[in-house]
């Protein structure tokens, strides 16, 4: 039976415990260096205490990001009615670069922890696993009944590409702005997604084949130019030579730049 002291004791560290990932939570959000002597000043405690309870910065830095980002689900919302994997796949890649540059100096300090110590890799969130199978739900009933093995492959593709270190390479050792390093990704992860997707369309059984749209270049050359669908007609379908590219005038809105 335990005792007014003994809960006392046991509601103390719990608000230590509390504090710590509190302190760890605004360093995180400010930006600034995470380290467990800045935790524990933050948090009014001993740096010997704050190790009491974490052994390591990595185990503090994944608990304190728990109460920090939104389940898969609540992040994709806003293409929550969307079923094109190539968009839900170019927004979650997004969602996660932008946060992690909200708080790199956590994440930098987490991946620098996990590869000097192997064994603590466990201890990383592992946030682009549950956005990446959140984006690509709408195969689960298509890919993933007709190939499972392919979209296996695209979530350990997409793993590569949708990910912290991925973004650092490009703006550490790249030199990109972090804008540009997002944008590559984004186009890269979106790049992925749609090839899986073509191929799996072009093989028997597998998923149908994606309905041309305007301007749309199929394998033989023909440009899809109106929609008449709407109207209960065709599509008009014309060869190349008779159309105009949308980049045959320098002043085009629609040619890159």
């Amino acid at each position: 039976m335990m005792t007014a002291s003994d809960t006392g004791r046991v509601n103390q560290k719990k608000r230590t415990r509390i504090a710590i990932v509190q302190a760890c939570r605004e360093l995180i959000r400010s930006g600034t260096a995470v380290t467990m002597p800045d935790v524990a000043r933050l948090a009014l405690v001993s740096e010997a205490t704050a190790y009491r309870y974490f052994p390591d910065l990595a185990s503090l830095v994944h608990e304190a990001f728990d109460g920090m980002w939104p389940s898969p689900a609540e992040a994709l919302g806003p293409v929550a009615g969307s079923r094109d994997p190539v968009e839900r796949v170019a927004f979650a890649c997004e969602f996660l670069l932008r946060g992690v540059l909200s708080s790199q100096t956590a994440v930098r300090a987490m991946i620098a922890a996990t590869i000097t110590r192997p064994e603590q890799a466990a201890t990383r969130p592992g946030l682009r696993f549950g956005l990446i199978e959140e984006a690509l739900a709408p195969l689960n009933d298509t890919l993933g009944g007709t190939d499972p093995a392919r979209l296996t492959q695209l979530k350990q593709d997409l793993a590569a590409v949708i990910s912290a270190e991925a973004l650092f390479a490009l703006t550490d050792l790249a030199r990109l702005t972090p804008e540009d390093a997002i944008a590559s990704l984004v186009r890269t992860a979106t790049t992925v997604t749609a090839a899986t997707l073509e191929t799996a369309r072009s093989g028997p059984g597998h998923l149908p084949a994606a309905k041309p749209g305007v301007g749309d270049r199929g394998r033989r050359g023909v440009v899809v130019v109106h929609r008449h669908a709407e109207l209960g007609g065709d599509d008009e379908i014309v060869p190349p030579s008779t159309t105009t590219s949308p980049c045959s005038s320098p002043t085009s809105p629609h040619c890159p730049r």
